[in-house]
């Protein structure tokens, strides 16, 4: 029995654990949702929830794809640099999905989980664009197993490469 739950944890089998939190730290249906979101004590991956706003999602946007992706770079740059500054960034994606749970999220997966910790402690002390950031460790370990649409990933120099 403890093999097959074992090997049922974390996936829609799991009728006690949230598989779509396990998969991409974030549950459309938040704290009302039917089954458990089990928050990592140790992970290499931080969740930086609500950070990036596109203002393309305004009707009222008056900007240009031009200006769109500038704003972006500029942010995605920030957080890049930011965070290096605790450890070796292995992976890091900025959601520019319009799900309430995963809208502007910043995901950035370390080298090692004490890098991951360190950069939680101190981001939750710290403010963006005049708005507190609410850091977490993030239960996500393969983002291909992620269902969100991801704007870009990579270094900031890959990007600007066209990779």
């Amino acid at each position: 029995m403890a093999t097959y739950l074992a090997s049922i944890y974390g996936t829609e089998k799991d009728k006690v654990n949230c598989s779509f939190y396990f998969k991409i730290g974030a549950c459309r249906h938040g704290d009302r949702c039917s089954r458990k979101h089990v928050r990592p004590n140790f992970s290499q991956t931080i969740l930086v929830p609500n950070v990036y706003h596109n203002p393309s999602h305004d009707a009222n946007c008056t900007l240009t794809k031009q200006d769109i992706q500038e704003d972006f770079d500029n942010i995605y740059e920030d957080f890049f640099v930011e965070l290096a500054k605790y450890g070796e960034i292995e992976e890091m994606h900025v959601c520019d999905n319009i799900g309430d749970h995963l809208v502007g999220n910043i995901y950035a997966r370390f080298k090692f989980e004490e890098e991951a910790g360190n950069a939680v402690e101190d981001l939750n002390n710290r403010f963006y664009a005049g708005r507190p950031l609410w850091a977490e460790l993030s239960p996500v370990t393969d983002f291909r197993e992620g269902k969100y649409h991801q704007r870009t990933e990579g270094t900031p120099e890959s990007r600007k490469q066209g990779a």
